[in-house]
């Protein structure tokens, strides 16, 4: 797992290789992460947006840039914690992904980035 936080935010990523939704034989590799969005804050925020940055050791950058996480904008007071699933497919089996939130503190409308760690897409037998 790796762990950032900004202006109050910690964000950890957890990623896992899904042998069962992956095809080897046809350079398809699919990743799933776990995002875990905790508010160490002292005022309440809400997540607007977010940017990728997609490595892939066979292509090019990739950037993904949308509102929200998995179609929600979630509000999280002090001490709340929001947590998602999604998933990333490579051509290789080896990159790495990393990125921004956009959020709003809700007393003022600040807006602010909060980082998203670096986190490794690795498979398993290439580890070894």
């Amino acid at each position: 797992m790796v762990t950032a936080v900004t202006h109050g935010v910690k964000i950890s990523v957890e990623t896992e290789y899904q042998p069962g939704y992956s095809s080897p034989l046809e350079q398809h590799f699919v990743f799933t992460y776990r995002v875990t969005i905790e508010n160490m804050s002292e005022f309440s925020v809400k997540l607007l947006r977010r940017h990728w940055y997609i490595h892939d050791a066979e292509k090019p950058v990739q950037q993904v840039e949308g509102e929200g996480v998995i179609g929600q904008k979630p509000i999280l007071e002090p001490g709340q914690k929001h947590q998602y699933i999604s998933g990333c497919s490579l051509r290789s089996g080896f990159g790495k992904m990393y990125g921004t939130y956009t959020m709003q503190r809700i007393m003022d409308g600040k807006l602010f980035k909060v980082v998203i760690p670096e986190f490794t897409m690795i498979l398993p037998f290439k580890l070894n």
